[in-house]
């Protein structure tokens, strides 16, 4: 055979090959969407609030893909509303003006000073970086804290002990309801006032609840740094897929959810019994977490579901 027909046959052959391959690929594309319809469809309208937090908010490729997760729910009429903290920054700025960071119970324990430099990270900057990420993927996004409008009235936790670290008094979701009518997404720092204005540092997954529960959300979904909800800390593959109210509290007073689970259970529990459809505990640290819980049957992570 000549030489240059058969180099001919073989880029032929080689062309035919990468077409085949790029055709099996978008059918796949094609078919993944096709399948997220019935998701799409029953979720438009509704009301999605993510706490955002963990690895996804340190990780950059990470963040990346929450950021286009939240621009595709709200392009497709999901209502994605975002609560997020951001302890390892205010740590690395609390560092920079050596402030002593001091945690006590697992919370912060939060002077005027500390305050100070909470509410410049969490409102002046990571808020704005999350907006500026949201508007780049083409989502219309607002940056607020819990003081503007008085979205949240805060109250001093406990006896005080633990300084300006507040718990949830109120909440006003008028605020939001005008912006996510018309498909703004609103990125909201846990950062707010008491009755005397005096700015309190609140938990971000406590404000994420309440909030949900306002709203009537149909899911509150917390990103975490673990798979979910586990019958064994140190085994992955003991997770609770799906729990029934009573059987989360139990879990509780068992000590098998512990540590930093036990306030995310909490806040899970506390936004059902409010009415909110199902909470979800999610790992922030599965690329494409959001999507895979909202848009596909099996999920990622555990829901607590109201029923028990």
């Amino acid at each position: 055979m000549d030489k240059t027909n058969s180099y001919k046959k073989t880029v032929k052959s080689s062309h035919a090959n990468s077409i085949t391959k790029d055709s099996q690929e978008n059918a796949k594309r094609v078919a993944v969407l096709s399948e997220a319809l019935p998701y799409i469809q029953r979720f438009s309208g509704r009301r999605i609030v993510v706490k955002y937090g963990g690895a996804a908010m340190v990780n950059e490729d990470l963040q990346k893909a929450v950021f286009r997760d939240l621009a595709l729910l709200s392009s497709v009429g999901v209502q994605p509303i975002v609560v997020h903290g951001g302890g390892p920054e205010i740590n690395q700025w609390l560092k920079r003006l050596q402030i002593p960071a001091e945690f006590r119970d697992g919370l912060r324990v939060t002077d005027s000073e500390t305050m100070d430099v909470v509410e410049m990270v969490l409102v002046g900057r990571v808020n704005k970086q999350i907006v500026n990420g949201l508007n780049k993927l083409g989502a219309l996004s607002v940056g607020l804290s819990g003081s503007d409008g008085y979205l949240i009235e805060a109250r001093t936790l406990g006896n005080g002990s633990h300084g300006l670290v507040g718990d949830v008094s109120k909440v006003n979701p008028e605020v939001l309801k005008p912006l996510l009518e018309k498909g703004y997404i609103p990125v909201i720092s846990s950062v707010a006032a008491d009755v005397d204005g005096q700015s309190h540092n609140i938990n971000a997954d406590t404000v994420a609840g309440e909030l949900a529960a306002s709203l009537g959300a149909e899911k509150l979904i917390l990103l975490t740094d673990t798979p979910g909800i586990l019958k064994d800390p140190n085994e992955p593959n003991s997770l609770f897929r799906q729990l029934p109210l009573s059987e989360a509290r139990k879990l509780i007073e068992e000590g098998i959810v512990s540590g930093g689970m036990t306030p995310k259970t909490k806040c899970c529990i506390r936004a059902l019994a409010q009415g909110v459809s199902a909470a979800h505990i999610i790992d922030g640290r599965v690329p494409h977490a959001l999507l895979l819980e909202v848009f596909t049957d099996a999920g990622i992570g555990t829901m607590v579901s109201g029923r028990g």
